[in-house]
């Protein structure tokens, strides 16, 4: 069931939404060779820890560490490790934070020093996905406007969309209803009202949108092994769409 948020809810939403972009920007920009992800973990649960807020991953369903990071054919959901980034790699920063009882939910793909034209394509292409999708996040279109207009940008510009895992609602969870494919036909699905708070994130493809899910649970990576981005935003249904996580 969809539960519509009232003002005062979106403004808590607000705050939380805040500290988690300041979050996944202050970790974006600390990305270089040489660091681990683990570094990258440590550093976003001080960062969230002394301004007062408590991350949304830590302990999720046994989840192990404070944020995800996904480094290059992984999609979503690595878990922040020894591995090491080196040039030329991506990695995805995937981020919650609780601030009142109230969720923000963000990503970002970031290059690791010098990348390739075409992963530097993906890594555009999948920005301006999220940023058609959000647009269409006003009163009176439909769940499926959002969906179409994320999958339109990106297999325009050659690339796929992981249609395994998809957007959420989000508010006092984490994960509420209504989920949104990054996929689809315009014009159909749950009509979007005020009220309406969204987690948006396409998860795109260098090659084919078949992903697997390695024997730790939680991984996703591509089944062939090409890089992938992930980019997110939390999102108040509006005229225009207010971004909750807007940096």
């Amino acid at each position: 069931m969809i539960v519509l948020k009232a003002e005062w809810e979106i403004e808590k939403m607000r705050r939380a939404g805040a500290l988690t972009a300041q979050a996944r920007d202050y970790v974006a920009a600390l990305v270089r060779p040489g660091l681990t992800t683990r570094e990258l973990d440590e550093a976003a649960r001080r960062f969230i820890a002394e301004r007062g807020g408590t991350p949304s991953f830590l302990g999720y369903q046994g989840f192990p560490a404070s944020i995800c990071a996904s480094v290059n054919g992984v999609v979503v959901h690595g878990i922040p490790g020894d591995q090491v980034l080196r040039d030329g790699d991506i990695v995805s920063l995937d981020l919650g934070v609780i601030v009142d009882g109230y969720h923000g939910d963000t990503a970002v793909t970031v290059a690791v020093g010098r990348v390739s034209q075409e992963v530097q394509e993906l890594l555009d292409a999948t920005r301006r996905s999220l940023l058609a999708g959000v647009a269409q996040a006003r009163p009176g279109n439909h769940l499926s406007d959002i969906s179409h207009a994320v999958e339109e940008v990106a297999t325009g510009a050659g690339f796929s969309v992981v249609v395994d895992f998809v957007g959420h609602g989000i508010g006092r969870e984490m994960h509420e209803d209504p989920q949104i494919p990054n996929y689809g036909p315009p014009g159909r699905g749950v009509q979007l009202k005020r009220g309406m708070v969204l987690a948006i994130e396409p998860m795109i493809n260098m090659g084919g949108p078949d992903v697997r899910i390695r024997d730790d649970g939680w991984t996703v990576e591509t089944i062939d092994g090409k890089p992938s981005a992930h980019f997110e935003h939390t999102v108040a249904v509006g005229d225009p769409p207010d971004v909750l996580t807007a940096p």
